[in-house]
């Protein structure tokens, strides 16, 4: 088969990786990639919302099966778009990807269906006034959220109500987010602990991947701003089979019940973000396409074949695919620039990353990088993913930081701390 990859950071570098090791794959294409995935793939000069671009591209190459990795696309109806032209592509429709470009539907979706969240009120532009009320009412801390797609940037912890004021102030007057911020969620601020878990839907049925926790924050111990995310690892011991069940029977089953009922079914990566509290498992937030850096964990930890269970997926047919998974740990430290995730510089060449072409246990996925003549630089403010695989989450965190500290580029920045909790649990265990 002929594949397209659609997009450009460590998440489609992770799939395009994954999938290379299908045996029914021939060739990958990926638009537009980085220097990284054109070790995988080849490269296509086309960006993830030229939605006729790419329609375009895929009849002209014969591409048997696409994939969409991130979100602008799938928000576009890029899933409609292709299927109008019998073109086989893994992700949601337009409307089922609701779920993810706008906060407002899915968190009064989550109420409908009485799946567990956090309190919360929605506000208007016109609802200012209003908006800024209600922060007078409750109590901080405080959660405030663009509607609309902000590239994981979108939501303020705010730990005083001037915080959260200043918040909506920077959303409606400033428009720091543009359309994005046009309507906000104001919810109530849920203590306790993260976690990801990816669902592989065909619209009735699903078959759940590793579940794994993500590092939001720029800075060590979870403090400074929210970013796209610096690293993640997996299995995530918090999330105890147990735990995992709950999720599957009282969160993922009535989603999947509720958007068929909604006449939007379905089909593709349900990315469930949670937050584990002392009365259990809170939705945060949904993503409708793999996690970006949680993809670059949860794959390496899948044997079975992946093509096989994304056409599965499209297909309706993903009860009758069997997924294993590896009893090994994953842990994945993202080295971003310098300044990030306000401004950064872009352009610096990046040394060391030669010596990890044949490693086994250790891999490079590249998130911000292009080639300068035959140089591979950065091109973004998270520039790669360290992913390292081991036995044991101790010495699985061990061999990515030394894996970090051979590759250098001017500004390069790094959380010391990825997988730190996933230790303390293993520790009370």
């Amino acid at each position: 088969m002929k594949l397209l990859i659609i997009g450009s950071g460590g998440r489609e570098h992770a799939l395009a990786w994954k999938l290379k090791q299908s045996p029914d794959v021939e060739k990958i294409f990926c638009a537009p990639g980085n220097a990284g995935i054109a070790s995988v793939a080849e490269l296509v000069p086309i960006k993830i919302i030229d939605i006729t671009g790419l329609v375009n591209f895929a009849i002209e190459n014969e591409i048997d099966f696409t994939i969409v990795g991130s979100e602008q696309p799938l928000a576009l109806g890029i899933v409609d778009q292709f299927e109008q032209h019998h073109l086989k592509i893994f992700g949601p429709s337009k409307l089922a990807a609701e779920l993810e470009s706008s906060k407002v539907f899915a968190k009064h979706f989550l109420k409908k269906y009485n799946i567990p969240t956090a309190e919360f009120r929605s506000f208007s532009v016109a609802e200012k006034y209003d908006a800024e009320r209600y922060i007078n009412e409750i109590p901080a801390p405080i959660v405030v959220k663009a509607d609309g797609l902000a590239a994981g940037k979108g939501v303020s912890v705010c730990e005083s109500k001037e915080d959260a004021l200043d918040a909506i102030r920077s959303m409606f007057d400033q428009k720091i987010f543009g359309d994005a911020g046009s309507n906000i969620i104001i919810e109530e601020f849920l203590e306790g602990e993260e976690a990801s878990v990816f669902a592989l839907c065909d619209g009735i049925n699903y078959k759940l991947l590793s579940p794994a926790q993500d590092h939001k924050r720029i800075l060590d111990d979870d403090k400074g701003k929210n970013t796209g995310g610096m690293g993640a690892y997996a299995p995530a011991p918090i999330m105890t089979a147990d735990l995992f069940q709950y999720v599957a029977k009282e969160i993922i089953e009535p989603t999947l019940r509720g958007m068929q009922l909604e006449g939007r079914p379905y089909k593709g990566c349900l990315y469930v973000g949670l937050m584990i509290t002392q009365t259990g498992p809170r939705v945060i937030e949904f993503n409708c396409r793999f996690g970006d850096p949680e993809t670059q964990v949860v794959l390496p930890l899948l044997k079975s074949d992946l093509l096989s269970l994304l056409i599965a997926s499209i297909e309706g047919k993903i009860d009758k695919e069997r997924v294993e998974l590896s009893k090994n740990n994953a842990v994945c430290v993202v080295i971003a620039s310098g300044g990030y995730p306000d401004e950064y510089q872009i352009d610096k060449p990046i040394f060391g990353l030669k010596q990890f072409d044949d490693t086994k246990n250790v891999i490079i996925f590249h998130a911000g990088t292009k080639f300068i003549k035959d140089t591979v630089a950065t091109s973004g403010g998270r520039v790669l993913g360290v992913t390292a695989i081991g036995s044991k989450l101790d010495e699985t965190i061990d061999r990515a930081y030394r894996s970090v500290e051979k590759i250098t580029f001017d500004g390069a920045y790094y959380r010391s701390d990825i997988g730190k909790k996933g230790l303390q649990h293993l520790s009370i265990e």
